[in-house]
């Protein structure tokens, strides 16, 4: 009998009926008097461990299952192994697991989740294929819908080829699956009607719970319009893309991974991060299962403005912190959004919080080229470019595999500080791309640039070298002895030019242009062989070429077109031969000779010169009328104002009386003598006129 006068019986058909509703609460109410009586009991443990999971306390039943675990045993490996898988103590399930004595199809199941978190997709793929082969029950479609998600995670994250397992695609969750793995293998546009295919299977299936409203099919279908719009933005529709991201973001799924990736992308058409595009692989929920979320991306590094929505970028960065995403993602896309804060930080001028989270990416990811650019591009940022520049060659030195991209890094940055010499010799340091053309064609414009044409026949060597011992007679080759001989009959170098033109010509003899050319480099070094090669040039007979003038006269690029005669319309048809019409002679009109031609006199020869520029021009003569305007008194005129000067006349009196003579009497006769001009008196307060004022030319005072 158990406390309180019930017995263990009525307790365990308590806990029958309360397993049978539904209630694990009340049922763990029955079991704790049950194990109050015997707390070793085998059964009653199993039944309390249950309910905890089944009330999703994960850790209450792992509690249980250590507490008395000499007493459960082997009894309770699943549950044990579920509890941790739970927890994300992935992990310590895989060794759950792995102890167990023998290897039930729940557990199997249960293996193959705990190796999708790990990320071993290999070996999640045997364990999938082999439960669909060897088990017949109601949970096949799970199964295989669990493998499409593993098919599309390897076709993303290992760029494994996709395989045709021959999977059906009669629900919208295996549909959504094949979607995914249409998007690895970039067929968007397929990718996208098969979304719309799921999307329709989605309703369907869910028209028919009558407990389901409007609000939740939107919000399972959140998956399938958060993928629509990744594909649109892989497809340039960016708008249309944020529009569905937007409507995502209002729904605010309680899938915290659905909402971290799609708040991501988010930021990423805002230009202020990478881009991590979203894919998620569906599995259903059983008992000891859970909704498996995955996500893919695409890494696309580049400089973006600062100055474009970062707000807004700022506040769905925090969506991507949300508790439990770290569970929900892969590691590559955790490290894709670590990357977006680190770049976002920087362009939002957090110089400490982009160092912070860069060096955290870099201790994460010792091997990874990125963290390492961030933290270079904050640098260039304050302007400490040195400092880049020995960051850059560190990671170089410690990660050759990685040095590639790092060195050409470095060479942008010494090019930034005119370092052209510098940079070239970090170009030519890269193993993987130092004969490749473009890398020759840089290098070669770089070392002209510096004037150094002997470099830039060094680089032009070394890789015709390259290419004569790997890829002999090849068009590379043959393009790169063609650039080179070009480049050094350009500088002058025509007997370095020699080797490489015969070298074309033997390639094709009836090459006229290269044999031209060798034969002028040989002209300076042999001009025997210039003459003996001269006689391989065709004659000019064969040279000349039936050009049609006038198809050559009406192209495009004629300068000249020769015009030709309209036609009138309504002319009279040609007259018969003989009879044509005769053409009326113009009259020549005779020039009109000027009216004081002297038909005796020689015309002047420069004549047709304007007179300034003729020879006999001494410029306008200045007349005395003008030169004395404005000058002596006020309303004197020229004439006289030499008259009136008395100073002037030899006659002229003394203005005051000599000593010894009477005053007033004068010497000489005053005829001559014109005395000042004096004013008649006038009427009291009269002034003086003033002679009127001349204004001066172009502007609006007087003199």
């Amino acid at each position: 009998m158990a406390s309180g006068g019930v017995s263990v019986a009525s307790l365990w058909t308590d806990v029958n009926r309360c397993g049978q509703n539904g209630d694990y609460t009340r049922a763990l109410k029955a079991l704790t008097k049950i194990l109050h009586e015997n707390r070793d009991d085998v059964t009653a443990l199993h039944c309390k461990v249950v309910c905890h999971i089944q009330n999703g306390s994960f850790k209450e039943a792992l509690n249980v299952m250590n507490t008395h675990s000499k007493v459960l045993g082997s009894e309770v490996v699943f549950e044990k192994a579920y509890c941790e898988y739970r927890l994300n103590r992935v992990e310590s399930s895989l060794k759950t697991i792995e102890s167990a004595p023998e290897q039930t199809d729940k557990l199997k199941e249960l293996y193959g989740q705990v190796l999708y978190r790990l990320e071993r997709y290999d070996e999640c793929k045997s364990v999938y294929t082999d439960l669909i082969r060897n088990s017949q029950d109601e949970y096949e479609e799970e199964r295989k819908t669990n493998l499409a998600a593993v098919v599309a995670a390897m076709s993303q994250w290992e760029k494994a080829p996709m395989e045709d397992l021959g999977l059906p695609e009669s629900t919208y969750e295996l549909c959504y699956n094949a979607t995914c793995s249409l998007i690895g293998q970039g067929k968007l546009t397929e990718a996208l009607n098969k979304l719309q295919q799921a999307e329709e299977l989605c309703r369907v299936s869910l028209a028919d719970d009558s407990d389901m409203t409007e609000e939740d099919i939107q919000s399972e279908l959140a998956v399938i319009h958060s993928q629509m719009a990744y594909v649109m933005q892989l497809q340039g529709r960016t708008d249309e893309a944020l529009q569905l991201y937007n409507q995502v973001i209002k729904l605010k799924p309680s899938d915290v991974g659905l909402l971290a990736v799609t708040a991501n992308n988010i930021i990423t058409i805002n230009k202020v991060g990478l881009n991590l595009p979203e894919i998620h692989f569906q599995t259903l929920n059983r008992d000891h299962k859970t909704k498996i979320s995955a996500t893919t991306l695409v890494l696309r590094l580049g400089l973006f403005p600062q100055d474009q929505n970062v707000f807004d970028s700022k506040k769905k960065v925090k969506l991507t912190n949300a508790e439990g995403v770290e569970y929900k993602l892969a590691k590559k896309q955790l490290q894709a959004i670590d990357f977006n804060k680190a770049l976002l930080a920087m362009y939002t001028n957090q110089a400490d919080q982009c160092r912070k989270l860069s060096s955290s990416l870099q201790a994460q990811n010792p091997g990874h080229p990125r963290p390492v650019l961030i933290q270079v591009a904050q640098l260039c940022r304050e302007k400490q470019h040195s400092r880049a520049i020995e960051l850059l060659q560190q990671f170089s030195d410690q990660n050759p595999e990685s040095a590639s991209g790092i060195k050409l890094t470095m060479a942008q940055l010494y090019l930034v500080q005119g370092h052209v010499t510098k940079a070239c010799d970090v170009l030519r340091s890269i193993e993987e791309f130092k004969h490749k053309p473009g890398m020759v064609s840089a290098l070669v414009t770089m070392y002209s640039h510096e004037e150094d044409i002997d470099s830039a026949i060094d680089v032009f060597k070394q890789a015709i070298e390259h290419y004569q011992s790997e890829q002999p007679g090849s068009a590379t080759h043959l393009a790169l002895v063609r650039e080179a001989a070009n480049f050094k009959l350009k500088y002058g170098r025509k007997k370095e030019a020699i080797s490489d033109l015969e070298q074309l010509w033997k390639q094709n003899t009836k090459d006229v242009h290269t044999l031209a050319q060798l034969i002028s480099a040989y002209s300076l070094v042999d001009t025997d062989k210039a003459k003996s090669l001269s006689k391989h040039l065709p004659s000019a007979d064969t040279m000349s070429f039936n050009v049609d003038v006038d198809e050559l006269e009406n192209s495009h690029g004629a300068t000249y077109v020769r015009k030709k005669a309209a036609k009138v319309v309504g002319e009279n048809p040609p007259k018969e031969q003989g009879h044509g019409e005769i053409k009326k002679k113009k009259k020549k009109k005779k020039g009109k000779l000027p009216k004081n031609y002297d038909p005796k006199v020689t015309p002047d020869p420069e004549r047709w010169l304007p007179m300034k520029e003729r020879s006999y021009y001494r410029g306008k003569k200045k007349g005395k009328k003008k030169d004395q305007i404005g000058k002596g008194t006020q309303g004197a005129t020229a004439g006289a104002s030499a008259e009136l000067d008395a100073s002037k006349t030899a006659s002229s009196p003394p203005t005051s009386p000599r000593p010894g003579s009477a005053s007033g009497s004068s010497t000489a006769p005053a005829s001559g003598v014109v005395p000042p001009r004096q004013q008649k008196p006038s009427s009291s307060g009269a002034t003086r006129k003033k002679a009127p004022q001349k204004k001066k030319k172009g502007g609006k005072g007087g003199w």
